[in-house]
């Protein structure tokens, strides 16, 4: 257990069945309606595939600067510090990172994933690193879906694309002559519908509680960090919201931290549209699709250009 002001659940209950499996569902939708944010234990990703993978993260960002900058490939790939801000900010991100993608979705073409050769098991690392995430992603929204009031496989008949990200992040030691309105990631909320970050290597992240104070948040080294994204919001019509977050910058500015956050992205031709049983008193957000609301966004903070 941590001392982290926000549930901490078992996925386990939810594998066992029967009244467990109901009683995670309720605490899981009210964590997230509360907090947007929960920890979640006695998940299916394994501990050595988790280490492993935060190893390997290490050494990737440690390979020479040309040799990560051969594969920076837009939606996929490297992106060098200052490629990312938060959104309505101009202050870069003080933060580096490799998006991974899956390698063969079910609809449509998609970018290929980059890996350099220098790392050896990097490829099958991180896409079992995908697909385990992907599991237990899919456990934690199938057991949203009784609060919602959708059929058991609403959110799995669109996601059948494994259409998510992976991203891995990597937040350096803080220059001494840094523009001192940049941080390691500014105030923001999630694009997508849920997000599953393993306990990441190193301190700084916050979420800012309905009152308005920042709470801090830290997790096991196995554990999963769960927060609700934005496309959830218009799903639920900020039934489940979107909880802003942050990452500061450290105490001691020789410290690097990683993480390993996983978007969970609904197929790009889905509606997003507000759930019957989410309408209340009228609807907020406007209706679009998946991929037309990740375009939007993704210009927001600097990832597409035009």
């Amino acid at each position: 257990m941590t001392s982290s002001p926000v549930p901490e659940l078992a996925l386990s209950a939810y594998i066992q069945g029967g009244e467990a499996r109901a009683a995670f569902s309720r605490d899981l939708f009210a964590a997230l309606q509360r907090f947007g944010f929960v920890i979640i234990r006695e998940h299916t990703v394994a501990p050595a595939l988790l280490e492993r993978a935060y190893g390997l993260c290490a050494e990737l960002f440690a390979l020479p600067e040309k040799d990560k900058r051969g594969c920076v490939g837009g939606p996929r790939g490297y992106a060098p510090l200052g490629t990312e801000h938060a959104r309505d900010r101009a202050a870069a991100d003080l933060k580096e990172f490799w998006q991974i993608g899956p390698e063969r979705p079910k609809h449509g073409p998609a970018p290929p994933n980059l890996w350099p050769p220098a790392l050896l098991g990097l490829r099958e690392t991180f896409l079992a690193l995908f697909a385990a995430l992907q599991e237990s992603g899919a456990m934690l929204l199938s057991a949203l879906t009784p609060g919602l009031g959708v059929p058991s496989d609403f959110f799995a008949a669109r996601l059948e694309g494994h259409n998510s990200v992976l991203r891995l992040l990597h937040y350096p030691p803080v220059p001494a002559d840094v523009d001192p309105a940049s941080t390691r990631s500014a105030e923001h909320e999630d694009i997508n519908l849920l997000t599953l970050l393993p306990g990441p290597r190193g301190p700084g992240l916050e979420i800012l509680d309905r009152d308005g104070t920042w709470l801090t948040i830290d997790a096991g080294p196995h554990d999963l960090i769960v927060d609700s994204g934005d496309m959830m919001a218009v799903l639920t019509n900020d039934v489940i919201p979107a909880t802003t977050h942050r990452v500061l910058r450290p105490a001691d500015a020789g410290q690097s931290r990683y993480s390993m956050p996983f978007f969970m992205h609904p197929d790009p031709y889905v509606v997003l549209s507000c759930l019957p049983s989410c309408q209340g008193s009228g609807v907020r957000h406007a209706e679009t699709t998946a991929g037309e609301f990740l375009e939007t966004r993704l210009r927001e903070i600097g990832l597409v250009r035009g």
